[in-house]
């Protein structure tokens, strides 16, 4: 979540692997049994369901790069014959005695503390070394800022643009989903924007919530009580973009006393032009 596969992928084409394959596994999204077939490959008929014989994503990856994610959630046996691919650059099909050579780049990522895995024996002492030759922390999004500013202009690409009120939105956010968190929010943005303007007005409900503060109503001279909860309304309405569930949650209000208060003070459904 915090961009690994990014920077995987930026780490494959600024090498000499460039023109080469970079293929991804998850490690935590399929069982051991499946993962082994996936990764080193299986013969017709080595169980149940292997009608045709398959390649693994190490010979899938053969001359390039292979990351794999979530490396922790790996079951022990399946480390040791990782280790092995590793060590002698040759692995066996599930269901075959044939070795195959295979050239890999590997990466491994992962959101454990593999030394203290090792420690408490879960993770092989052997792989850990051998795997752990150069170690890249990447922090939480919600600590890197310039990085959330550079993520979400490469999300929105050419195509789109970001309003004025976007970036800063996303600044105060503190994104526990990380860099999936962002994609699927501007994503979803996307799909809501009038045209090609992404407001943050467009970003989902839980980010304006947690990033909304009280709006600033300026006075000039003296002004009633009316007219401030009027004027507060209307800000408050026209920052979460007319929708009025979140408007009401903002305010600390029910919906229905958020409809007397819009039919009182004869707010229009569209805010755009209330002052």
């Amino acid at each position: 979540g915090t961009g690994k596969e990014l920077v995987a992928r930026a780490l494959h084409e600024s090498s000499h692997l460039a023109d080469k394959p970079l293929v991804v596994v998850n490690c935590a999204a399929l069982p051991a049994t499946l993962l082994e077939s996936e990764l080193f490959g299986h013969e017709k008929g080595a169980f149940t369901g292997a009608v045709v014989a398959k390649p693994g994503l190490f010979e899938v990856a053969d001359g390039g790069t292979l990351l794999i994610d979530e490396i922790g959630e790996m079951a022990g046996e399946l480390q040791a014959k990782l280790l092995r691919v590793l060590e002698d650059g040759s692995l066996r099909r599930v269901g075959s005695v044939k070795e195959r050579r295979v050239r890999v780049r590997l990466l491994a990522a992962t959101n454990r503390d593999l030394l203290q895995e090792v420690k408490e024996k879960r993770f092989r002492e052997d792989l850990f070394y051998r795997i752990n030759v150069l170690t890249i922390h990447l922090p939480p999004l919600r600590t890197r800022v310039g990085d959330l500013e550079l993520l979400a202009k490469h999300f929105l690409g050419d195509q789109w643009r970001a309003a004025e009120d976007l970036l800063p939105t996303l600044r105060k956010y503190s994104w526990p989903g990380n860099v999936r968190q962002l994609l699927n929010a501007l994503e979803r943005a996307k799909l809501l924007a009038d045209d090609e303007v992404l407001s943050a007005a467009n970003l989902p409900p839980e980010i304006l919530d947690s990033t909304s503060s009280s709006p600033v109503v300026s006075v000039d001279g003296d002004v009633d009580l009316d007219t401030l909860t009027r004027q507060h309304l209307v800000e408050t309405y026209r920052r979460h973009g007319g929708n009025k569930a979140r408007t009401a949650r903002a305010l600390g209000i029910g919906r229905r006393t958020l409809y007397r208060l819009l039919e009182k003070y004869r707010i229009a459904t569209s805010v755009s032009d209330q002052v």
